[in-house]
């Protein structure tokens, strides 16, 4: 029997606050594991992808990464350069660090990756996400293979945008973790 895969959670930028629905359901399940960053203020793609690998070399059992902005961009930055057995990415709202309204202090993340992602996958996307149009978002879950799942008008799918427990989202989640083969 294949053993249940370790969640890892992958903040954004500037980390996800008390209210946020990754720190919800991180104090809801303490068997999950965030994914520290040296700097959650001024991010730099190679320590935040650097971040990742360590963490899922350092888990015995196969991992599902839960990311959210920022945090997506450093899987499919990670997943570009490393093979490991991920059993899927919950990839929520990721930020078109492309832009040219795009912080500066992002801009390191990018180019944005294209090719399909080595493990199942789904984007949750926003109509009206202030960082990333709805439409790249459908053109980056078409790239990476992902299921594209919209939650209409949802700004950036945080606690600001009443984003707090979020159970829809683990039921994304579950759906993740019960498709790995045994």
């Amino acid at each position: 029997m294949t053993p249940a895969p370790r969640v890892l959670v992958l903040p954004g930028y500037q980390s996800s606050g008390p209210e946020h629905w990754q720190s919800l359901w991180e104090a809801r399940h303490p068997e999950y594991r965030r994914v520290q960053q040296r700097d959650w203020e001024y991010p730099r793609r190679d320590e935040w992808v650097g971040a990742l690998h360590d963490a899922v070399t350092a888990e015995p059992t196969p991992v599902v990464l839960v990311a959210h902005s920022l945090g997506c961009l450093a899987v499919v930055q990670w997943a570009a350069r490393h093979v490991h057995d991920v059993a899927g990415a919950l990839l929520v709202a990721p930020p078109d660090v492309e832009r040219p309204d795009a912080l500066a202090d992002v801009r390191d993340f990018g180019p944005i990756p294209l090719g399909p992602l080595p493990f199942p996958s789904i984007v949750v996307a926003s109509a009206d996400d202030p960082f990333a149009d709805l439409a790249r978002a459908r053109a980056w879950a078409a790239a990476w293979g992902s299921r594209l799942v919209s939650l209409g008008a949802a700004g950036h799918i945080n606690a600001a945008a009443g984003y707090g427990p979020w159970p829809e989202g683990e039921a994304l989640l579950a759906d993740l973790v019960h498709r790995r083969p045994a």
